[in-house]
This record gives C-alpha cells, sequence and structure tokens, in this order.
C-alpha cells in the first residue's frame, strides 16, 4: 500500500471534477418569472446531465417552469452531491453526516434544435460507450458490479431515458461563473474555474456510484475495509464503509475508539480515512485488480499476524 502523501490526495479542483462527472442529476435553480419579468423567489427542481468539456449539459422536462425562467433571466445555480448510494445514504443519515457536493453559479443557455441534437449524439455514445466497458470488463469488475443495485446506480442506465423520443426536453448549458466545493461538515471552499478546467479527468467517474455500492454491499468487501483499517492504519475498526473511491486511492468510514473520556470510558465514532494506491488506476479495470490485490494482502498479513 501506498504512503498517503499530497500528491496521492486529489486537489479541490480535482474532486469538483470527479463530482460532476460521477453524478447524473443535480438541483436546478433559476428565478421565478413570467410575463411581467423577474421576481425574487428561487424555482428549483432536480434535473439530469452529463458533463462535457468541464460544462453541465442539462436536461430540463418540457413542462418544468425552468423554461419560462429563463426566457427572462438566465442566471441560475446548479448543486450537485457525490455519490453516496444504498447502505452509504443509511449511514449518513445516522450519523448526521452530509455528502460532500459541488455548488455551481451562471447562466443557463438554452440549445437550439442542431446543437441540443449534438449534445444528444454525445450523450448517445457515452452511455454506449460505459455498457461497453461494463459488458467486456473482467472478473475482477463483475463481480463486485454484481452486487450493486444498477437500476439505481449505473449512470449510462439511468441517462438512457433522456434520449426516449416519447419523453420532451430542453437541452441547456450551462456557463459556470464561479465554483465552490462543499465539504462534509458543511464548510464552503471557493475553486478557480481555471483550475477545473486544467485538472486531470478521474477514468473512475463514470462507475463510481456502482462501484461504491457493490462493495458496501458486500460482507466480504466490508470485512476487507475493516482489515484495510488494521493492517495500514493501525486502527482497530469495528465497522467500515466505502465512502469514495479515485484514480489515485480510495477513502473509508471507519467505526474506531474515540479519544479517551475523563472518566476513563471511550466511545465507537466514524472517522474517515484515506488509502492511497500503489500506482494511479489508468481505468475501471486496474482500479478493480489492485483493490482484489489488496485484499489479498490484507488477508495474508492478518493470517500472519494471528498465526492463523
Amino acid at each position: 500500500m501506498a504512503k498517503v502523501t499530497k500528491s496521492s490526495v486529489l486537489t479541490l479542483a480535482e474532486k469538483c471534477k470527479k463530482i460532476l462527472a460521477s453524478n447524473w442529476q443535480g438541483n436546478l435553480n433559476t428565478i421565478k418569472a413570467d410575463a411581467k419579468g423577474s421576481k425574487q423567489d428561487i424555482h428549483s427542481s432536480k434535473v439530469k446531465y452529463f458533463v462535457k468539456k468541464g460544462k453541465p449539459y442539462i436536461w430540463v422536462p418540457e413542462k418544468d417552469l425552468h423554461n419560462v425562467n429563463t426566457i427572462i433571466d438566465e442566471r441560475g445555480s446548479f448543486s450537485v452531491t457525490a455519490p453516496f448510494p444504498g447502505p452509504l445514504a443509511n449511514l449518513f443519515m445516522s450519523i448526521k453526516r452530509l455528502p460532500t457536493r459541488v455548488a455551481l453559479m451562471g447562466d443557463a443557455v438554452p440549445l437550439k434544435d442542431k446543437k441540443a441534437e449534438l449534445a444528444a449524439d454525445t450523450l448517445r455514445e457515452i452511455t454506449s460507450l460505459e455498457r461497453k466497458t461494463i459488458k467486456d470488463s473482467s472478473y475482477s469488475v463483475s463481480a463486485i458490479l454484481s452486487t450493486s443495485c444498477l437500476s439505481y446506480t449505473s449512470r449510462s442506465d439511468n441517462l438512457q431515458e433522456l434520449l426516449d423520443e416519447n419523453n420532451k426536453y430542453t437541452v441547456y448549458k450551462f456557463n459556470i461563473s464561479s465554483c465552490m466545493y462543499i465539504d462534509s461538515n458543511g464548510g464552503n471552499h471557493e475553486v478557480v474555474l481555471e483550475d477545473i478546467e486544467a485538472s486531470k479527468a478521474d477514468p473512475l467517474s463514470p462507475f463510481c456510484t456502482s462501484l461504491i455500492d457493490g462493495i458496501n454491499r458486500s460482507e466480504m468487501r466490508r470485512r476487507a475495509l475493516i482489515l484495510f483499517c488494521m493492517t495500514h492504519l493501525n486502527e482497530n475498526a469495528k465497522d467500515a464503509f466505502l465512502l469514495s473511491i479515485d484514480r489515485k486511492g480510495i477513502d473509508v468510514l471507519g467505526k474506531v475508539l474515540g479519544p479517551v473520556q475523563g472518566d476513563g470510558s471511550c466511545e465507537y465514532r466514524w472517522k474517515e480515512f484515506r488509502i492511497a494506491l500503489k500506482k494511479e488506476a489508468a481505468d475501471v479495470e486496474t482500479f478493480c485488480h489492485q483493490l482484489v490485490e489488496m485484499e489479498e494482502e490484507a488477508l495474508k498479513s492478518m493470517s500472519s499476524f494471528t498465526g492463523l
């Protein structure tokens, strides 16, 4: 296992880019308007999108008020959370933890017919490529995905309905003017747009949600996460969940003993840990292969320690 250093952790700009590329739905906010002009109230709704060259392309249902509002005022905001599927969502609720998220300010610009068709063509290419990648994947990948609820976690499956001719949408390009990264404690961190544009896209992004869900739903792989905490972090974890993945490493939520209290007692608490990969994962195959190797190494290490 590689040592966690500054270079093995994503920058804020890279985190923002990964969150945007990992999800497929977010909350769009526009200023309410009517024939008399713009109002002070905000209309908000959940919409689906994909990212191309760093910019979100948003599909808004035909009857949504955003389509009226943007005629008068294109200004808006768009927020996207990091994936927290299945068991992770339940854990977040129980410990009152917020998912990290990205908040964008900018203009929602409707695309004309030809540009909207080009955006749809790009979406078809994206969904087709992601499905082919999964179909052609090795056992190390399919074994993880087999325990994930793909109907909820597959980005390509969830974006496919946008291409259904029976559904009518207006396609928008969201031109970003500012970006904010919001951490799990609610802290705001402004991110320079040029840094996001220059940052490297994470190759695991399209598959993050499914991989996280697949690992967290597997008792065997959850036990492996507990072993990671023990063998690589010297933390005696009672339980563990996978929080996030990227090309450089994984983030784990481990249930470990907290500091000793005044009366000599101590309680278990959830704590976030970073575990770096030995080498950057250039694709989902490489990541899953390294994960399997890590699991085997952790098991051998514990077996050797206990004399089994």
